[in-house]
């Protein structure tokens, strides 16, 4: 109860970002198309200085342990839910913004700040093992499906910001190589921003809509019961089928953690990548404040449930 009530907490506060997004659009200061630029800035700078950051932790075989239990874990939902929602998008007829709004959760950009409020900074390394494994899977078949590209372009994903600083996060924590404090606390203060930037962006788009055709819009409340209910639900059967919360004594906790990845609301990212690829960017913010408006409710509920089963 204790976790869910801080859980709360901090959805509202990020929920409160949104608006300030929103206010400064309505007050004339900034256009909601400005928030192309901030997205950018996210995709590229702030989510790569999150990873990095997250990652110089000091080596030890019980992390080591607690990492490949992360990964191992993120790697197994991801492609069993890519697998179901797919199966969805084509049985209830989904385009490609609402399966992408349904497969990607937005932790990239909330389990840093909800891990850290709610558990402390030690346990974001292991959120960010599933940002990384995530991030994969946004560069190849996000981009691609967003972009409409018939196929995958290996040099440009290799190459990409994102796939660089997972890469450097990794090589740095191996070889137990820690960057100079003035570095690595720049890196900190603008990782530190992701929350607050991308849910200003969302509200600048949200500030641009038709807000009486978005919450007409049954097609926006399916797609949430979708990625708010669903969703959660099966992880956490595969989560207890898997029985991987019991492998060690840091595992519920690390379950917990991938488990909060995967029930966030609709990802930020998907947002961006519709503006940076020219798709329906305002339907993709519309999924993303009604699954985040919803996720006061629902994430809390569904870590009581975690709480409870796993």
């Amino acid at each position: 109860m204790h976790i869910s009530i801080l859980l709360m907490e901090q959805i509202i506060e990020l929920f409160i970002m949104i608006l300030m997004g929103f206010i400064i659009v309505k007050a004339g200061i900034v256009k909601d198309e400005d928030s192309k630029v901030l997205s950018k800035i996210v995709l590229y700078l702030i989510i790569p200085c999150v990873i990095i950051n997250a990652f110089q932790v000091d080596y030890t075989s019980k992390t080591v342990r607690g990492l490949l239990i992360a990964f191992a874990a993120s790697v197994i939902l991801q492609l069993v839910l890519l697998f179901i929602i797919s199966a969805m998008g084509r049985l209830f007829h989904m385009n490609e913004v609402e399966v992408a709004s349904v497969y990607y959760s937005n932790s990239g950009n909330l389990i840093v700040p909800i891990v850290t409020f709610i558990l402390g900074q030690e346990w974001v390394l292991y959120g960010c093992a599933f940002m990384s494994v995530q991030l994969v899977f946004l560069w190849t078949h996000c981009k691609k499906i967003i972009s409409r590209e018939s196929s995958y372009d290996w040099r440009k994903i290799v190459l990409n910001i994102n796939m660089i600083s997972i890469v450097i996060g990794v090589v740095l924590f191996f070889t137990r190589i820690h960057l100079p404090q003035l570095i690595n606390d720049t890196i900190g203060s603008v990782g530190s921003m992701i929350g607050p930037a991308s849910m200003i962006v969302t509200g600048m788009l949200f500030a641009g809509m038709d807000l009486k055709k978005v919450f007409a819009n049954r097609r926006v409340y399916f797609v949430t019961f979708l990625r708010m209910l669903l969703v959660p639900l099966i992880s956490l059967i595969l989560i207890k089928i898997s029985h991987m919360a019991y492998l060690s004594a840091d595992a519920p906790k690390i379950m917990l953690i991938v488990f909060l990845a995967v029930i966030t609301p609709s990802a930020s990212t998907v947002t961006q990548m519709c503006q940076v690829y020219s798709n329906d960017s305002r339907y993709a913010s519309a999924i993303n404040v009604v699954t985040t408006l919803c996720a006061v409710v629902t994430m809390p509920v569904m870590v009581l449930l975690f709480e409870e089963f796993i």
